[in-house]
């Protein structure tokens, strides 16, 4: 059984390596989101819209400033995919975008 992420409320969330699942750390390999980005999302963000029934979803904006797969990008989008259980969160997946002038909510 993976381990879930502690939780209080959202602010207080903790998200170590341990939570990372093979899917999900090659998930955020391939598209630049770190640890960080996650809690952060998790923590701060908003209510991803394009989540799917029985899922959940949290999408933040991060100021990037910085180059991705060669290309210069202002800002990244994250969006962290998880289930609620009563133990606690299971994180699904994580996708980001890169760019800029991304709605904020």
């Amino acid at each position: 059984m993976m381990n879930k992420p502690r939780r209080h409320n959202n602010q207080d969330l903790v998200v170590t390596e341990a939570d990372l699942h093979l899917h999900l750390l090659a998930r955020m390999r391939q598209r630049g989101v770190t640890l960080e980005d996650i809690e952060l999302t998790l923590r701060e963000g908003w209510q991803a819209a394009d989540a799917r029934i029985g899922t959940l979803g949290k999408t933040m904006v991060f100021a990037y400033e910085a180059e991705w797969e060669g290309e210069f990008y202002l800002e990244k989008e994250v969006t962290v995919y998880y289930r609620r259980t009563e133990e606690g969160i299971v994180l699904l997946t994580v996708k980001a975008r890169y760019g800029q002038g991304f709605p904020r909510r």
